[in-house]
């Protein structure tokens, strides 16, 4: 059997663990986030994979083959990720070459649905194996929490804790997290994403919880990433694609560090573009070389709105400065060119795009018109317009269609407590929910 890789601390401070115990424990003991003691080699003919499925086994496997019985792994896999994953090529002029690959066809309609389904799978296994339970504390900004719910809801194992920015989520949005599911309680935090995710922090080394098994379910959980790795091989599997140019609308900079660990592992992407919105920390970082804290600001591309995204700490442990600059461009959307964005491709494409997949587009357009078109261009669509029904009126003047999942959501029970943004606030509100 192949040799699979441990986890070490990106501070350096603490010894190396294994996948299961760097999925169970979210945050390394010193604070610091888990990356890979090495990068398993995808294996060849990867790409002659049957269905989606099929790849996310074969990926999957060079990295937990032994801690995950080959059986259940394969069961995992067809069982969380068992929707359509679509490629859809722009057919303009203007936008030949570029492929728009659909990652909202989950139950919640976002990409998070591949990498919460799965540790959902992964972290029951683990659990039901020791006879433990935990908790699962999650800082959203949009999408993270009602995939994380869905994925885990009615878990023996795990129950569910979701804190997000109250108003500054979309009303669809919000009443995905706040549906009542078993096990999951929302608590509405009078604040910003960056004060849900300090909270999320300090709560992990505040030992008066430590009763509660707090573990973590956003991108910071190294089981978050993997598999959001298997829809970029699968986007070059389904082009055929023997080298293309990889857009990802990134707040967290979670899904950039899947695809960047893709490329690692065998992935033939030439280039990676970080499409940011206004809360522009990382294109910032890669022009001036500063990495600035600066508070979040509000943008109709809610689920980006981050200031400083954890995952820059990952990428800093991963690559050196100079190699992060060649690998990455990044530039940076105004809410005003997201809403010129999400008109001009449906004007020349017939596309409706929602407003983080519109960042993502403006800035394939800018890198294809700085650098040439002569590479195919994938751009990551995260979330479902349908979701965003307000943004794309104002842009495009008509209503979506909603789909049926989305609709049944509104007859739905609710449940959300509203707490302020600090951690005895939190530790009141978990300690009771308990």
């Amino acid at each position: 059997m192949a040799e699979v890789p441990l986890y070490r601390s990106t501070r350096g401070s603490e010894g190396k663990a294994s996948f299961e115990e760097a999925l169970l424990h979210g945050l390394a003991m010193d604070g610091g986030l888990y990356v890979p003691t090495f990068l398993p080699r995808m294996p060849e003919g990867w790409e002659e994979a049957d269905s989606f499925p099929d790849l996310g086994v074969r990926v999957l496997e060079s990295w937990l083959a032994g801690p995950v019985p080959s059986s259940a792994l394969e069961a995992f896999v067809r069982d969380a990720l068992s929707f359509p994953v679509p490629l859809v090529p722009l057919q303009d002029t203007a936008w030949d070459g570029v492929f728009v690959l659909e990652l909202f066809h989950g139950p919640t309609l976002s990409f998070k649905d591949f990498g919460a389904r799965m540790m959902a799978r992964l972290m029951t296994y683990f659990l039901r194996e020791r006879s433990e339970r935990a908790t699962i504390l999650v800082a959203t900004s949009g999408d993270t929490g009602s995939a994380v719910a869905d994925g885990f809801a009615g878990s023996a194992e795990v129950d569910v804790r979701l804190l997000y920015p109250k108003g500054q989520v979309s009303p669809t949005q919000e009443r995905q997290l706040i549906v009542a599911r078993p096990g999951v309680r929302a608590f509405a935090v009078r604040g910003a994403f960056d004060d849900c995710q300090r909270m999320v922090k300090e709560a992990f080394v505040d030992r008066s919880l430590d009763g509660l098994r707090l573990t973590s379910a956003n991108s910071i959980n190294i089981g978050r990433l993997l598999p959001q790795m298997l829809y970029y091989f699968e986007a070059f599997r389904q082009g055929g694609f023997g080298e293309a140019v990889v857009c990802v609308p990134s707040g967290n900079l979670g899904n950039l560090t899947a695809g960047l660990l893709a490329s690692l592992s065998g992935l033939p992407a030439t280039r990676f573009i970080a499409a940011h919105n206004a809360n522009d920390f990382f294109p910032s970082y890669l022009r001036e070389g500063t990495a600035d804290s600066r508070p979040s600001v509000r943008t109709l591309s809610n689920a980006m709105d981050v200031g400083v995204p954890s995952n820059f700490e990952r990428l800093q442990s991963l690559f050196p400065p100079r190699e992060l600059e060649r690998r990455l461009w990044a530039t940076s959307v105004s809410d005003a060119e997201t809403i010129a964005s999400i008109r001009r491709v449906y004007e020349d494409a017939g596309y409706v795009a929602d407003p983080h997949t519109a960042v993502g587009l403006e800035a394939a357009r800018r890198f294809r018109s700085e650098n040439g078109g002569e590479t195919p261009t994938i751009v990551l669509a995260t979330a479902h317009p349908a979701k965003f029904p307000e943004i794309v009126q104002l842009a495009l003047g008509f209503e979506i269609d909603q789909p049926g999942s989305l609709e049944a959501l509104w007859a739905e029970s609710t449940f959300a407590e509203e707490i302020d943004p600090n951690l005895p606030a939190l530790r009141h509100a978990l300690l009771q929910s308990a």
